[in-house]
C-alpha cells in the first residue's frame, strides 16, 4: 500500500487538474538541490531503485480510496476523480543518473514526464527517499575518504530515525563506500556485507571475562571479534591474546584511541598474532578519523554509526521537485520560478560531465567533444516500463569509487572549498531562460 505515501496536497492537486480538466496535459518535473550541505563539495545519487520501484508499483487500493472519500479536503469532488485514482498507473519517462554519480547544485537526479496526475503525485516519495539515501551516501563517502583506505562499517541502525530508514542508510552507506553494514535486512535485500559480534551485554553476562571470550571463539571461529573495553581495555587485550587462534581481531569502543590503539596493537603482536585486526567504534565521525589516521593509529576498521546514519552535522539534503515544461492541447510550454533565492530553471535538461567541469544544456543538444564527455541523464523507465533491470548495489559503489578519483582533490575535501568543481549554463538554456521571464 504506496498509494498514500505522499502529501495531501499532492491529492488535492490531482483532483484539481481532474476537475479542471486538465488530466490529458502532459507535464515534465526535475528534482535537484539548490545548494550544498554544510562543508560538502558533492553529493553522491543514491534512492534510484527505491523511486524505480515506487514508481512502478504506484497504484491506491480499494480501502484507501475509501479513507480519501472520507476526507473533508476532497468532499466536494466528483465520484469519477475517485474511480480515474483507482486505476491510476505510471506510464511516463524517467531519466535518470545511475546511483553512485557525484552531483552538484542544478543538476538533476531524475527527469519524470508523464500525465500531469501521475506526474505530480510521486513527488513526496521521490524527494523523500533520494533525498534521504544520497544524504546518507554523501556522509558515507565523506568518513571512507577520512579512513583513507582502511574500511568503514555502518552501525547506525539503532539510531536510525526508524528501522526502514536504517536499513536504507546502510544500503547508501554501501554505495558511499563502506565495506558493510551492522543491519542484516540491508545485508538480506541487497546482498551487501554484514559485520557484527557481541555487546557488553554478552561480557558481563559470564562471571568473568576471558570465559565470554572463550564461548565467543567457540561460537565464531575466524570470525571472533573481542569486545575488550568491558572493564580494563588493556587487562582484555591481554586475556584476548592469550587465546590465541582462531580470531579476527578485537574492539575498542571506548577511551582514548591514539593512546590505546598502539598499547593494544603491541599486546596482540607480542602474542603472536600480528595479523590480529583492531576495530574502533564508538561516537566516530569523518573529523575524528582523520585526526586518528593523521596520526597514523593502528587501527585497521572503523566502525560508524550515529554519525553516519543520521548524516548528524548536515542531516537534510534540500531537495526540491520543479516543473520545468508542460504539454497541453498539443502546445509545449515552459515554466520555472522566479522567485528570490528560489529560481529555477525551464527546459529539460542533461548534464555533460568534462574532465575539468560539468555543463547543464537543454536535453536536445550534443557535446561537441562527444569523445571527452559523458551524458550523466540516462533513460531508466519508458511508457511505464522499465528499460533495463538496474545495476546491482556493488555495481553503484563501484561507480563512485571511480567518479569520484577523477574529480581534484579538492572536491573530496572534508571543508567546504569555494568553486571545487564548475558547473556552466549553456547558452541556449540561458537564452531561453531570459525568454520564459519575459
Amino acid at each position: 500500500m504506496i498509494g498514500l505515501q505522499t502529501d495531501l496536497y499532492q491529492l488535492t492537486m490531482a483532483a484539481g487538474y481532474f476537475q479542471a480538466g486538465k488530466t490529458r496535459d502532459t507535464a515534465t518535473f526535475e528534482l535537484f538541490f539548490r545548494r550544498f550541505p554544510l562543508n560538502r563539495n558533492f553529493v553522491i545519487a543514491a534512492g534510484l531503485q527505491q523511486a524505480v520501484d515506487y514508481l512502478l508499483n504506484l497504484k491506491f487500493t480499494g480501502e484507501e480510496i475509501d479513507y480519501l472519500r472520507s476526507l473533508p479536503q476532497l468532499a466536494r469532488v466528483s465520484g469519477e476523480f475517485f474511480e480515474q485514482l483507482a486505476a491510476l498507473r505510471f506510464t511516463g519517462d524517467v531519466f535518470a543518473v545511475p546511483e553512485g554519480t557525484p552531483l552538484f547544485p542544478g543538476e538533476p537526479f531524475l527527469t519524470l514526464r508523464a500525465p500531469i496526475m501521475e506526474a505530480q503525485i510521486p513527488e513526496t516519495y521521490l524527494l523523500s527517499t533520494i533525498g534521504f539515501q544520497s544524504t546518507i551516501a554523501t556522509k558515507a563517502a565523506r568518513v571512507v575518504e577520512a579512513a583513507g583506505g582502511r574500511g568503514v562499517v555502518e552501525f547506525g541502525t539503532r539510531r536510525a530515525h526508524s528501522p526502514e530508514a536504517g536499513v536504507l542508510a546502510g544500503r547508501a552507506a554501501y554505495i558511499g563506500g563502506c565495506t558493510g553494514t551492522s543491519n542484516t535486512e540491508t545485508g538480506f535485500r541487497y546482498g551487501i556485507p554484514v559485520f557484527g559480534t557481541n555487546a557488553h551485554s554478552w561480557v558481563m553476562s559470564f562471571a568473568a571475562e576471558i570465559d565470554s571470550f572463550r564461548a565467543l571463539q567457540r561460537l565464531l571461529g575466524d570470525a571472533t571479534a573481542y569486545l575488550i573495553d568491558s572493564y580494563d581495555t588493556l587487562e582484555g587485550a591481554r586475556r584476548a591474546a592469550s587465546l590465541g587462534r582462531p580470531l579476527w581481531g578485537v574492539r575498542l569502543d571506548s577511551g582514548n584511541l591514539l593512546e590505546l590503539a598502539p598499547a593494544v596493537r603491541r599486546i596482540l603482536d607480542d602474542a603472536g598474532l600480528p595479523d590480529a585486526r583492531i576495530m574502533a567504534t564508538g561516537d566516530l565521525n569523518e573529523y575524528k578519523i582523520l585526526e586518528l589516521v593523521a596520526a597514523r593509529a593502528p587501527i585497521d576498521v572503523f566502525g560508524v554509526g550515529t554519525e553516519l546514519a543520521t548524516s548528524s552535522d548536515a542531516p537534510a539534503l534540500g531537495v526540491v521537485y520543479k516543473m520545468v515544461e508542460i504539454e497541453s492541447g498539443g502546445e509545449r510550454r515552459y515554466t520555472a520560478k522566479y522567485s528570490e533565492e528560489k529560481h529555477t530553471m525551464p527546459g529539460v535538461k542533461q548534464v555533460i560531465r568534462y574532465p575539468d567541469r560539468d555543463r547543464i544544456v537543454r536535453s536536445h543538444d550534443c557535446p561537441a567533444e562527444a569523445h571527452n564527455a559523458e551524458a550523466l541523464l540516462r533513460p531508466v523507465i519508458l511508457g511505464g516500463r522499465l528499460v533495463e533491470a538496474l545495476p546491482p548495489v556493488g555495481e553503484s559503489r563501484e561507480r563512485r569509487a571511480r567518479a569520484l578519483a577523477r574529480l581534484p582533490p579538492k572536491v573530496r575535501s572534508l571543508f567546504t572549498q569555494e568553486d571545487a568543481w564548475r558547473v556552466e549554463y549553456s547558452r541556449e538554456l540561458i537564452a531561453l531562460s531570459a525568454e520564459v521571464a519575459r
